[in-house]
């Protein structure tokens, strides 16, 4: 039976079983329904015992057989069969001896442009100075740039390849009513907006000479993941607390993701932003009740270090005690109404950002981190360019709140 003659034979019982079933005749229809049931059994058998035919024509000739060695009798030697490392960790050491300018052989050279090969095709380039980065590292680069820069650690990010829609509350409208038999309900006011997110192009260069890159690899593994979380992780934070946001007609300056300062200072009226001439306790207390309360429990307050310990750790109550708790074991340096104190140096001076990242922000890494190298023969050292292409927004206002000094008058 070919899958055609099983076709029209499964198509003829189906007609039967359902005139069967339209007639109200349930024990023909359940005789029927079990023909089927067999007929597919019957075929699903076959076709595996076609496919099993199909694998045993092709000679299949096993890796460790390849790996053994064969004496000049033609007998097989008794030594062990070679076992295949684990391909990430290939692609590690090939990835790393290439950015040391090594030269790649065997398994490693095999790896590395299989692994570069196909990510070109899925980005489109064919330029062979781009590497792709090995996935240990780049979780590397993004755990060791949340340690550095609070701030991008606490967002939630995403990795979806290409432009992004996310749907965002823009008005939640009232709340739902009590209703007797004869009251119409009334509509609701509850609106849904949409936050696009498509990609902005972030990239670092960071030159090591030749001698420098002489160190041992796991050390060149750890210095260029080091330099990038530092470098790449410092404008991500900066662009989620006041970047630009796309340029519009006349801007001279490159897209990048929008920050929180500067959706706030864009609201009709500025409602989350409170500027204050010294800072006190009601100005804080008055920043504290701009936040929704649902985004509450998760927020934070993020300062740069001389504004932690100049101001917010002096600052008391209007019964002069300390508003500022030390404490190391809340993911911060301490805490104020409850609420963990962080330093963030991508948060600009005489600003204190208060609010929930993890809710109230959306980031998306389009591309995922590569490397670009670049040789420089007479001057002796390489250029690598750290790139991604990543963007980020707003997802409401109401999960933070600025406070800032208020600039001179005239």
């Amino acid at each position: 039976m070919n899958k055609q003659e099983y076709l029209e034979k499964r198509k003829a019982l189906l007609a039967e079983a359902e005139a069967f079933l339209n007639e109200g005749k349930l024990e023909e229809f359940e005789v029927k329904e079990k023909e089927i049931k067999d007929l597919d059994e019957q075929f699903e058998k076959l076709a595996k015992a076609q496919a099993n035919m199909n694998a045993l024509k092709e000679p299949v000739i096993n890796q460790s057989f390849l790996n053994m060695n064969m004496g000049d009798d033609g007998v097989m030697a008794k030594n062990e069969p070679k076992t295949t490392a684990d391909e990430k960790q290939v692609y590690l050491n090939a990835w790393a001896k290439n950015m040391m300018g090594m030269v790649l052989e065997g398994e490693e050279k095999e790896v590395f442009d299989k692994v570069n090969y196909k990510y070109r095709n899925e980005v489109q380039t064919t330029q062979q100075h781009a590497v792709l980065i090995p996935e240990t590292v780049v979780e590397g680069i993004w755990r060791e740039a949340g340690e550095l820069y609070p701030i991008l650690g606490d967002v939630r990010m995403t990795f979806v390849p290409g432009d992004v829609t996310i749907l965002k509350e823009e008005n939640s409208g009232d709340d739902a009513a009590w209703y007797d038999e004869a009251t119409e309900v009334a509509d609701g006011s509850f609106v849904i907006g949409e936050l696009n997110l498509k990609g902005c192009e972030l990239a670092k260069n960071i030159p090591v000479s030749w001698k420098l890159r002489k160190m041992a690899i796991n050390d060149f593994v750890a210095y260029i993941q080091t330099l990038l979380a530092e470098k790449m992780g410092a404008a991500l934070a900066k662009a989620i607390v006041a970047g630009k946001g796309k340029p519009g007609s006349g801007d001279t300056f490159k897209a990048e993701p929008k920050g929180i300062v500067t959706a706030l200072e864009a609201e009709a009226g500025t409602p989350q932003i409170v500027e204050f001439e010294t800072l006190s306790y009601d100005d804080l207390a008055k920043a504290m009740g701009k936040i929704k309360s649902a985004y509450k429990s998760g927020a934070a307050i993020y300062a740069k270090s001389a504004t932690v310990w100049n101001t917010l750790a002096t600052l008391k109550d209007n019964d002069g005690r300390p508003l500022f708790v030390p404490d190391v074991t809340s993911d911060g340096v301490g805490r104020i109404f409850g609420v963990p104190v962080k330093e963030e140096d991508a948060v600009p001076e005489d600003v204190i950002l208060i609010g929930n990242v993890e809710r109230g922000y959306a980031m998306n890494v389009n591309e995922n981190m590569t490397i670009y190298t670049e040789d420089h023969i007479k001057q002796r050292y390489t250029d690598y360019m750290g790139y991604a292409i990543v963007d980020g927004d707003v997802l409401t206002s109401k999960a933070f709140a600025v406070l800032r000094k208020a600039l001179p008058s005239g």
